[in-house]
């Protein structure tokens, strides 16, 4: 069943086409990995997806409905995107970890958070830090837990090992995998050829503003 689905979908800003005629779907269950060039639109593609950014033309589904048809803060929690550049709410990564919760109207799930934190080979020592005393890398990964803490039918991903060195891409491609076998579904951004092999059940080439190949790579992670 088709999750996410873009038809005929473009772009144009100040006369200038970002994306053309993209279209291509995103089943329940499934990952799929995005390759190209720097500036050939696969990060518009994910910011489209997330509803931060509405098409100048087709038209872009969730679950068979136009998405400019949910109340944005809902799919907003259904889809979840993790940006390339992470961003971090107040002062500390508590702050940061409360926040969906807070806005939930819930209490902080300290089980939930020590699962994602073990899933993602983390130190829970992290949690006492301010926000000024992380690596990129760490912002990377708590702006990676707190979407996953309050688990999305779809997280989108750009480029969100960029800033790891290899034992923590590997973490990180292992933790999602795992999240992935258990129904989670991953569109995800990435510069890495390697990483697009060992990540996607499907694999886009996007250049110049469209899609340039889509291609089978397996059949399960």
């Amino acid at each position: 069943m088709s999750l996410l689905r873009f038809e005929a979908v473009s772009l144009e800003v100040h006369g200038h086409q970002i994306l053309r005629d993209i279209s291509f779907s995103v089943d329940a269950g499934e990952s799929i990995t995005m390759i190209g060039p720097s500036g050939s639109g696969k990060s518009t593609i994910l910011k489209l997806a997330s509803s931060l950014i509405s098409p100048t033309g087709g038209t872009i589904s969730f679950h068979g409905k136009p998405i400019e048809s949910y109340v944005p803060t809902e799919y907003r929690q259904r889809v979840a995107y993790c940006f390339q550049q992470p961003y971090l709410f107040g002062q500390t990564v508590q702050q940061n970890l409360a926040f969906p919760f807070a806005i939930r109207g819930c209490s902080v799930d300290e089980r939930r958070i020590k699962e994602l934190f073990d899933l993602f080979h983390i130190n829970l020592q992290l949690l006492e830090k301010s926000n000024t005393e992380l690596s990129g890398g760490e912002m990377q990964r708590i702006c990676l837990i707190r979407s996953l803490l309050f688990a999305p039918e779809v997280l989108l991903l750009d480029e969100v090992t960029s800033a790891l060195d290899l034992e923590n891409t590997e973490w990180v491609e292992q933790g999602l995998i795992q999240l992935h076998k258990e129904g989670l579904t991953l569109l995800e951004v990435t510069h890495n050829l390697e990483q697009s092999a060992r990540m996607g059940q499907r694999r886009i080439t996007v250049k110049e503003g469209y899609i340039a190949d889509c291609e089978v790579l397996h059949g399960e992670l």
